[in-house]
């Protein structure tokens, strides 16, 4: 029946992006910490 009447609207909140799951994050840092580790071992085992 209005159809000429300005409707005002709260603005919808951006998404949130998704966070990573904690235990793959806990695991790539795992991960990380033994792949250092051989790295280095392996760096004075052939050239130290």
């Amino acid at each position: 029946m209005n159809e000429n009447v300005i409707k005002f609207r709260k603005p919808e909140p951006p998404k949130q992006p998704r966070k990573p799951n904690p235990q793959l994050r806990k695991l790539a840092i795992i991960a990380g910490v033994i792949a250092f580790f051989v790295a280095a071992w392996a760096y004075f085992q052939y050239l130290g």
